[in-house]
């Protein structure tokens, strides 16, 4: 796929949203975003296909002191996704895996109930799930929400980001 420049996250969706049209109108689309750059990006996806939007919350597992470069990530339904190979270069020992968790299911927990309420999450089974976020850096996240999508059995599973590294 050719580079592009986008001008926001809105412009990224409006891309983005031109490359899946092919899914526009149909009853089984169900859009989700990861909050909280895919989300916007997610918006303009859902509005050009007229297709429902909703969240799927993760958290990033950082490395303790240096908590942007992922060691892994976490998902709703007990799902934990890591990167071993981070794990094993920084030498993060189990017990502080363990608390980055902890920590990190509680926020995640808080966050659904910010974003949804007591509103139930989106039944994806047999659906045709559209993934967004705003890029993949390590790709901990996306991975942990398509393991937990993949764990409700929907009919297609399908990630869309404006950006991310090659080898990604």
């Amino acid at each position: 796929m050719q580079p592009k420049c986008f001008l926001n996250r809105g412009h990224a969706g409006q891309v983005l949203a031109q490359a899946l049209m092919r899914y526009a109108f149909r009853k089984d689309v169900l859009i989700l975003g990861l909050p909280r750059g895919g989300v916007p990006v997610a918006y303009e996806v859902a509005e050009a296909l007229h297709a429902p939007l909703d969240v799927m919350v993760v958290r990033k597992l950082g490395v303790p002191g240096w908590e942007e470069l992922a060691m892994g990530a976490i998902a709703s339904g007990g799902i934990r996704v890591m990167n071993e190979d981070v794990v094993l270069a920084t030498a993060v020992s189990p017990e502080a895996i363990e608390q980055a968790i902890t920590i990190q299911q509680k926020e995640l927990e808080r966050r659904e109930m910010l974003y949804r309420g007591h509103t139930r999450a989106p039944q994806m089974t047999g659906k045709t799930v559209i993934l967004v976020d705003d890029g993949i850096a390590t790709g901990a996240s996306i991975c942990a929400a398509i393991k937990a999508i993949r764990s409700q059995a929907p009919g297609q599973l399908i990630v869309a980001v404006p950006v991310a590294a090659a080898e990604t």
